[in-house]
């Protein structure tokens, strides 16, 4: 069995991110419309504060599955 990161590990995780990406604004856009425009307001702190919560779980997903 192949070990690491190839093209198509790539490619597969790209696909998966733009299928969590897109559920929202198919299933129920006004939701999705609403929630950026909430977004929107985030001073900049938060949406740091978000960003690193999102990094670091990430991270600690790969870690842990890998």
């Amino acid at each position: 069995m192949e070990s690491g990161l190839n093209s198509s590990t790539f490619w597969l995780a790209i696909a998966l991110v733009l299928l969590v990406e897109g559920f929202m604004p198919f299933v129920s856009p006004a939701t999705w419309r609403e929630t950026f425009l909430q977004i929107l307001k985030f001073s900049d702190g938060q949406l740091r504060f978000f960003g690193l919560l999102s990094l670091l779980l990430g991270l600690t997903l790969i870690w842990w599955l890998a």
